[in-house]
């Protein structure tokens, strides 16, 4: 805030100060821009007091808002608290004079008593037309002919309940006032307003005290005390303040709380009080000054009573004292309310709030998904489990099939090799001895009849061999591959094999399931690729055994032969059942390359033989 200082009051000096602007500013006011208003605030305070710097803020630009800046506004200070003698006003009073010779003024706005005296008290000369628009705290005031205001007197004794309640313990207050005249006038209505309640307080004046003596007292107030601050502009000792300052000194050493009367005291230290809103004060007169302005007549105008008082307390000095909030009543305004931890956070704790929901949402919308996920693998589990025990009975029912096929084929075998075969062998020996003994015409018949006996007699024993190879389990998987290689090359096909490592000793089901996977694959080559040439290529590695076979064949569709014969589907239901594998790489006029690989430890169960094992359900005879 800024401060102001000037030099102790004397008549003389505001003639000297007047009549140096007679003669330097001494011009004809009459000049001034026509339709522009004139508008001259009066202000009863120095120019630092809060009354004064509130008024200062908001009547120009209120003023100015109206009319377009079309309006000259001025203002001057009597400063009543520092020059109080009579003597000094009249020299104010000529000072103005001097400094706004010539000019007419179209509206004067008086704040406090003294500047609606200084208005009325120069009517004849300075203000003899000038409507008067006057903010008085006397309700005795009333102003000339030309002239309405609002009357706001100081009201202190409203304070005293709401100290009862904010300290409902309180038996004393003590109220601090100045040695100034204006000091000495608060004090007065002070005690006027006070009496109502000297029977049930006690009230102390600590007035015109020295600012030290003050202090001391202040700080060694008795238990359930309450300090009320009137006004001090000066002390005992003749010390010059301004009246906030000085609350501040009384705030820092009072060892009670301190109310005050002035909303404008508020930030300065003091619990509260039922104090007057000076913005409210100043808006309202500022209402009232443009009313005028705009033609209305002043004396047309009533003057008004106002009570602008309301309770409020500081939210800090509550926290200070320790005094709960719940004591404070009702309709009283809190300030200063410091915000809680919600009121200083509330948007990080509303962010954060929203991303733990929204994690929240996502934590159970995974625990759903993984619910559902586990869920889904158990019956998938289940489902494979079941597929699997599905793929095993199918596997050990093609196991059973093939091996009831190789049984029955093995029961064919032999009963074309131990009875037809037999009998045909029997039938030739008959046809050799009547030879001997038939006619010479027919003997023609009878060696035709033997020779086709005799390749009856090779085709059944071919038949039983392929449908039963006794050879596979007495010679081994080697031995036997070798026999079928020199087999089918006779039937026109060129046909090598080659082996490596292949041990002596393997499974009955793996020798005879890859054996059967060479005939079938062999047949093919012979009857459907037109191949010229196969080779066959066996290998035992440490694990597995790798069969190989090639042919040069016209090759053909492997997606579209599955659905068109047995002979894939049939390698592959035996490989199944020894745990095998294979592949087939092949297209339409490049040949055919078929890979199997089948582990050595899969059949753990079967019978593992030798060529030199003799089983009894191989026909002895040949």
């Amino acid at each position: 805030m800024r401060r102001f200082r000037g030099p102790r009051s004397s008549a003389a000096w505001w003639r000297l100060i007047a009549s140096i602007l007679a003669a330097a500013c001494g011009i004809d006011t009459a000049q001034a821009q026509q339709g522009h208003r004139q508008v001259l605030v009066l202000h009863a305070t120095r120019p630092d007091a809060q009354i004064t710097a509130i008024a200062e803020a908001e009547l120009p630009p209120a003023l100015n808002a109206e009319f377009d800046g079309n309006l000259d506004y001025y203002s001057e200070f009597i400063d009543i608290a520092r020059f109080p003698d009579a003597a000094d006003r009249a020299a104010f009073a000529e000072f103005v004079r001097a400094k706004y010779r010539g000019r007419r003024f179209d509206l004067v706005i008086g704040l406090g008593d003294a500047a609606v005296e200084l208005v009325e008290a120069n009517r004849r000369g300075l203000f003899r037309d000038t409507p008067l628009v006057f903010l008085a705290n006397n309700r005795a005031t009333r102003g000339g002919r030309l002239s309405t205001g609002l009357i706001l007197e100081r009201n202190f004794a409203t304070t005293v309940p709401l100290i009862q309640k904010l300290q409902p313990d309180v038996t004393q207050v003590f109220v601090v006032s100045g040695a100034a005249a204006a000091d000495r006038a608060y004090e007065q209505l002070v005690r006027t307003q006070f009496r109502p309640f000297e029977s049930r307080l006690i009230f102390t004046y600590l007035s015109a005290l020295t600012t030290d003596e003050l202090e001391r007292r202040l700080s060694a107030l008795p238990p359930r005390s309450a300090v009320f601050y009137a006004l001090v502009t000066e002390d005992g000792a003749g010390r010059k303040f301004h009246p906030l300052d000085y609350i501040n000194r009384v705030v820092a050493v009072a060892t009670a709380p301190t109310y005050s009367w002035v909303d404008s005291a508020l930030d300065h230290g003091i619990l509260g009080g039922s104090v007057y809103s000076q913005a409210a004060a100043t808006s309202r007169i500022a209402r009232l000054a443009i009313r005028v302005l705009r033609g209305e007549r002043v004396d047309s105008i009533p003057i008004a009573h106002l009570d602008l008082n309301t309770d409020q307390v500081d939210w800090r000095q509550l926290q200070r004292w320790g005094i709960p909030e719940a004591r404070v009543p009702d309709g009283a305004l809190v300030r200063f309310r410091e915000p809680g931890v919600w009121g200083r956070y509330k948007a990080y704790l509303l962010a954060g709030i929203g991303v733990f929901l929204l994690q929240t949402m996502l934590i159970a919308g995974l625990l759903v998904q993984r619910e559902q996920r586990q869920r889904a693998e158990r019956e998938l589990r289940r489902r494979q489990s079941e597929l699997e025990a599905s793929y095993r009975r199918i596997r050990d029912l093609g196991g059973r099939l093939l091996n009831a096929q190789e049984a029955e084929r093995g029961r064919i075998a032999r009963e074309l090799h131990d009875d037809i075969n037999q009998q045909l062998s029997l039938l030739a020996i008959d046809l050799t001895m009547l030879r001997g003994v038939a006619r010479p015409q027919a003997l023609e018949l009878i060696d035709a009849a033997a020779s086709r006996t005799g390749s009856i007699i090779t085709s059944v024993h071919d038949l039983s061999r392929r449908l039963h190879p006794y050879k596979l389990q007495l010679i081994g998987l080697v031995a036997a591959l070798a026999d079928l290689q020199n087999a089918v090359s006779q039937a026109g096909i060129a046909i090598t094999f080659t082996h490596e490592n292949v041990p002596t000793r393997l499974p009955q089901e793996l020798t005879l399931s890859l054996f059967r996977i060479v005939q079938e694959s062999l047949q093919n080559a012979l009857k459907h690729s037109h191949a010229r040439s196969v080779s066959m290529t066996l290998i035992a590695r440490p694990a597995e055994l790798e069969l190989t076979i090639v042919d040069d064949g016209i090759g053909f569709d492997v997606d579209a032969a599955w659905g068109e014969g047995l002979g894939l589907v049939g390698i592959r239901e035996r490989l199944d059942t020894i745990g095998g594998t294979f592949r087939i790489d092949s297209q339409p006029g490049a040949g055919t390359r078929l890979e199997i690989r089948v582990p050595l430890d899969v059949i753990e169960d079967t019978k593992s033989y030798s060529p030199l094992d003799v089983r009894d359900d191989i026909p002895q005879r040949i």
